[in-house]
């Protein structure tokens, strides 16, 4: 199985934007979650995270966004990063059969975020840095 960025959609509701993508991985869910819910892991593909505490409440310091909290943790389904300045980012994990998983992407910021284009890069990124992981 091979990874895909499938859909990217924005909407906006007053001041406040939503970005959503649909990113089939080529790996279980156990092991996609590292990527997304570690220091280590966001670093390989997203950007380094200074200070992450693995936890509903815990504090998350990301490297050229800012800082602010944890405010969603279901392990190995739902990391939820809210930073102040850069908004809200939420990465859900569902199985995609025995080998794959699919990411639900969120991103809700009011002013000025990343492009669809830039996060469809860093999704590109992760596939590619799960493709070089061991199994």
């Amino acid at each position: 199985m091979t990874g895909s960025v499938e859909q990217g959609s924005t909407q906006t509701h007053g001041r406040t934007h939503l970005l959503h993508f649909l990113v089939r991985l080529p790996r279980p869910m156990e092991q996609v979650w590292p990527a997304l819910a570690t220091a280590e892991g966001l670093a390989q593909w997203f950007t380094e995270a200074d200070v992450l505490q693995p936890r509903l409440g815990g504090v998350v310091a990301l490297r050229g966004l800012g800082a602010g909290r944890v405010t969603a943790w279901d392990v190995d389904r739902v990391a939820e990063y809210s930073v102040e300045g850069a908004g809200r980012i939420r990465f859900h994990l569902e199985r995609d059969g025995e080998d794959g998983s699919i990411l639900r992407f969120t991103h809700e910021f009011r002013g000025e975020g990343d492009s669809q284009a830039r996060w469809r890069q860093r999704f590109e990124r992760l596939i590619e840095y799960l493709g070089r992981s061991p199994r």
